[in-house]
């Protein structure tokens, strides 16, 4: 007995240890649940919820989530109107949206796209559902995150991959590539590439839209027949020359709606940690805002047609905060990884998706059936496919193309070179060489 008392005592203080040990990895398993749950809770908030919707043949409504409402009552009602071909026009660009970034995410991985590409996936509903809430005649402004809106103001798949490709079958002739894109004939302005400069570009088309429409910059409550909608994310919420923007539209009451995009991160930082209020709707005082779901295409459409009426009627300029999330990383270059869980981001695929969301809503309204929406799933990824094909076979922009958009002489037969005494004289290559 006295031999073993030794040995007892040891295993009864590993099995202690043991124990402990257990405790803490299970208070730890716990607590690491506690803070995806607590995560997925801050970024769902109230609006992750089911739908309901009233049908009348080829017209319906939905219902969206309550709003947060900011020096405005909002819109009278939360039932939306719509029609089958809305609801089915807007599921197809969006699934169409949402195979082209994931294209350009494997292009770019295979190295067909080089430099700064910034992806939307996870962001769609807020282009989708402010096209439904506006017309062509307004103007958009937006980052360099553009892809989605220059496809939703018009231009094809084809287009906006070649362009990311640096192709002259791009949108802009494969000059601007991915933070560059630009569709005039619908109002679509960028694609810009400094953070926040956007805002006082779309502050200039709200003042160029009263204008036109009053002959003149009228003062005071004139009406507009157009609106402007100047976007940016949260992360340049903070720039000065955003305050300064939404000072003077106030000042001047233009028709500008400013839109941000909260997607919860400015590059790897938090909303939370770099802004004293990061509820963006009501921090440019004293600009009325709305919080919307910007998972929602219909909240979107809802709270954007609302916001342009108001600038329409020369009340001002009002802010919309799309409170929405991206599924990459801020670029690229970004696992996205790093500053959030892939339990967080796989949270908000699940409960707040916007095109699966958009997919249970078609299927309520009864516009499509799951096979239908499955065979149009088939088409948009064919249709994608062959945009791949496209800008992989187009050509690269010749070396005259360097002059042209520049210059005001399309033609120059003189080639100055850059350190500005040396040219390169007569170039064969050069537009005017023949001159």
């Amino acid at each position: 007995l006295t031999a073993v008392r030794p040995i007892l005592s040891a295993l009864s203080s590993k099995a202690r240890r043991v124990q402990s040990l257990s405790r803490r990895r299970l208070f730890t398993m716990q607590s690491i649940r506690n803070s995806v749950t607590s995560a997925r809770a801050r970024l769902a908030g109230p609006m992750a919820r089911s739908l309901a919707v009233k049908v009348d043949g080829d017209k319906a409504q939905v219902e969206v989530a309550a709003l947060s409402c900011y020096k405005t009552d909002g819109p009278a009602s939360l039932w939306v109107d719509t029609t089958k071909e809305e609801v089915v026009g807007g599921l197809r660009q969006m699934m169409t949206m949402r195979r082209m970034e994931i294209a350009a995410d494997l292009m770019y991985k295979s190295q067909l796209i080089k430099g700064f590409c910034h992806l939307y996936d996870g962001q769609e509903a807020v282009a989708v559902g402010m096209e439904m809430g506006c017309t062509k005649k307004d103007h958009i402004i937006t980052s360099y995150r553009d892809h989605c809106f220059q496809f939703s103001r018009g231009d094809t798949v084809k287009r906006v991959l070649a362009e990311l490709t640096g192709r002259v079958g791009g949108c802009t002739r494969g000059k601007g590539g991915s933070m560059h894109m630009y569709y005039p004939k619908a109002n679509f302005w960028g694609g810009n590439g400094i953070v926040g400069a956007q805002m006082p570009l779309g502050a200039g088309l709200a003042l160029g839209a009263k204008y036109l429409t009053n002959n003149g910059l009228a003062r005071g409550d004139a009406k507009s027949n157009a609106v402007s909608f100047a976007l940016c994310g949260d992360g340049a919420a903070n720039q000065g020359q955003v305050f300064e923007a939404i000072n003077m539209s106030y000042l001047w009451k233009l028709p500008c709606v400013f839109v941000v995009e909260n997607n919860k991160y400015g590059m790897g930082t938090s909303a939370a940690k770099s802004s004293s209020n990061d509820d963006f709707y009501t921090r440019y005082d004293p600009l009325p805002g709305i919080k919307v779901d910007g998972m929602d295409a219909f909240s979107v459409k809802l709270c954007t047609a609302f916001a342009r009426q108001w600038c329409m009627d020369g009340k001002g300029p009002f802010v919309l905060e799309m409170n929405t999330y991206r599924y990459h990383g801020h670029s690229m270059s970004d696992p996205g990884l790093t500053y959030r869980s892939r339990e967080e981001v796989s949270g908000i695929r699940k409960e707040r998706d916007p095109l699966d969301k958009l997919k249970r809503t078609t299927l309520e309204l009864g516009y499509m059936t799951d096979a239908e929406i499955k065979a149009m799933e088939k088409e948009v990824r064919a249709e994608v496919d062959e945009a791949v094909d496209f800008s992989k076979a187009s050509p690269e922009p010749p070396l005259s193309d360097l002059y042209t958009d520049v210059l005001a002489d399309a033609n120059p037969p003189y080639i100055r070179g850059v350190d500005g005494i040396y040219g390169h004289g007569k170039c064969e290559w050069a537009p005017g060489a023949n001159k």
